[in-house]
C-alpha cells in the first residue's frame, strides 16, 4: 500500500435529491368532461448511499470528489401515475468506513460488511397527488403537495482498519520490519523515527494454508491522545484490530514504563481499547543473551503474554505467529 495513495479521511457535500411534485390532473374524456381527481404521487429524490466494499482498502477514490449532487424526483402525472424516483448515487467506500456530520461530529453510519448499504443521505420524499385529498365533502380537491426538498451537508468519511492483530508501540519499535519479515507487506523501513506515516496491512501465511491480517499502525509517542504527532489519526485505526500486539525495543530504557505509556496514551484516546486481548513483543533480542533476557523477563507484566522476537535473527517469530493464532481462536 503506497503512503501517497493512503487517504483516510475526506469531507465531501452531499446533496440528496428534491422529491418530485404531486400532481392535481382531473380526469377527462370523451363525454366525462368532469371526472374526479387522477393526479399521481411524485417520485422520491435519489439518495446518496454507501456501500461496503471488501476490495478497496483507501479512500482514494473520493479525494477529488468533493460534491455529490443525487437526481430529484420527477412529478406525478395523470391516471395515478407516480412519478420517476430520483436515481440514487451509490458510493464504495473501504470496510470500516465511518460517516459523521462535519458540523457536530456526530456519528451518521458505519459500513462494516462487503455489500452493506446504508443510506447517507436520503432524498426528499415525493409529494402526494390531489386523489388522496378527495371526501365525501370535497370530490374535486386542487390541492396537492409539492415535494420535499433534499439534503445539502458536509459529511466526514474517516477509515478504520480492520485487521486482526495491531502493532502498537514508538516509532522505530520494529513494527514495519516485523511486517515485511511475515508477509508479502513492503513498508518503508528506516533507522529514524516516523518512516511509517500510514498504516500498512499484510497478509500472514500461518501453519495449513491459514492466514490472519497484520496492521502495522504509525507509531506512537507520549501525548498522542492530546493530539502531538499525528496523534488521534493513527490512534483510531487501533480501534478496528482483534487483538494489539505491543512491540517494545530491548534496548528501551524502561520497557515496563514504556508498556505503561502506551496503555494510558490509549486509555485516554477510547477506555474501551483496553479491553482487546494483548500480547508483548520484545524486539531486537538478537542484541541480548539468554541471561540478560531472563534478567528483562523479571520485570514485565506477568499477567501478559510475553515473548522476545528478533525479526533480523528470524528469532521466535513462528512462535509469535503460534502465540497470535491461539488469541485470535482463544474461546471467550
Amino acid at each position: 500500500m503506497a503512503s501517497n495513495n493512503f487517504i483516510d479521511y475526506v469531507k465531501i457535500n452531499c446533496r440528496s435529491g428534491k422529491g418530485g411534485s404531486g400532481s392535481g390532473h382531473f380526469f377527462r374524456a370523451k363525454g366525462l368532461p368532469n371526472g374526479g381527481p387522477d393526479g399521481g404521487d411524485g417520485g422520491r429524490g435519489g439518495h446518496i448511499i454507501l456501500e461496503g466494499n471488501s476490495q478497496l482498502w483507501t479512500l482514494l477514490h473520493l479525494q477529488y470528489r468533493k460534491h455529490l449532487i443525487a437526481q430529484p424526483g420527477e412529478s406525478g402525472g395523470e391516471n395515478l401515475r407516480t412519478g420517476a424516483q430520483g436515481e440514487d448515487i451509490i458510493i464504495q467506500v473501504p470496510l470500516g468506513t465511518i460517516a459523521r456530520d462535519a458540523e457536530t461530529g456526530a456519528k451518521k453510519l458505519e459500513i462494516t460488511e462487503h455489500g452493506q448499504r446504508l443510506i447517507l443521505t436520503p432524498g426528499g420524499r415525493g409529494g402526494l397527488g390531489n386523489d388522496h385529498f378527495k371526501s365525501s365533502t370535497n370530490q374535486a380537491p386542487t390541492y396537492f403537495q409539492p415535494g420535499e426538498p433534499g439534503i445539502d451537508e458536509y459529511v466526514i468519511l474517516e477509515l478504520k482498519l480492520l485487521a486482526d492483530v495491531g502493532l502498537v508501540g514508538f516509532p522505530n519499535a520494529g513494527k514495519s520490519t516485523l511486517l515485511s519479515v511475515v508477509s508479502a507487506a513492503r513498508p518503508k523501513i528506516a533507522d529514524y523515527a516516523f518512516t511509517t506515516l500510514v498504516p500498512n496491512l499484510g497478509v500472514v501465511a500461518y501453519r495449513d494454508y491459514k492466514s490472519f491480517v497484520m496492521a502495522d499502525i504509525p507509531g506512537i509517542i507520549e501525548g498522542a491522545a492530546d493530539g502531538k504527532g499525528l496523534g488521534t489519526r493513527f490512534l483510531r485505526h487501533i480501534e478496528r484490530n482483534s487483538i494489539l500486539l505491543f512491540m517494545i525495543s530491548v534496548d528501551s530504557k524502561d520497557i515496563a514504563e514504556e508498556y505503561q505509556i502506551l496503555l494510558s496514551e490509549l486509555r485516554q484516546f477510547n477506555p474501551e481499547l483496553l479491553e482487546k486481548k494483548r500480547l508483548l513483543a520484545i524486539t531486537k533480542a538478537d542484541l541480548i543473551d539468554d541471561e540478560l533476557e531472563a534478567e528483562i523477563r523479571e520485570t514485565l507484566p506477568t499477567d501478559l503474554p510475553t515473548i522476545f522476537i528478533s525479526s533480523l535473527a528470524n528469532k521466535n517469530i513462528m512462535q509469535l505467529k503460534d502465540m497470535i493464532w491461539q488469541a485470535l481462536h482463544a474461546k471467550e
